[in-house]
């Protein structure tokens, strides 16, 4: 009998996980979810942080400056 292999590393954070791994605070990180600046998916009350769309954003080319950034 043939098992597939089946990764266990996460492909999501929850929001004080990438908090943490961004160095924000809570409120910090609520807030930039909720603005739309930290992509995010909602399932009921549950926000969870898809981690290829956060290694993506933080990889970014540098063309979307955050506001205020020189």
């Amino acid at each position: 009998m043939r098992r597939s292999a089946v990764s266990t590393e996460r492909l999501t954070y929850t929001v004080l996980e990438m908090a943490k791994i961004m160095g924000l605070g809570k409120c910090a990180a609520y807030q930039a979810v909720q603005r739309g600046e930290i992509p995010s998916l909602k399932f009921g009350k549950r926000i969870v942080i898809p981690r290829a769309a956060l290694q993506k954003m933080l990889e970014g080319n540098g063309s979307n400056p955050a506001p205020g950034a020189k």
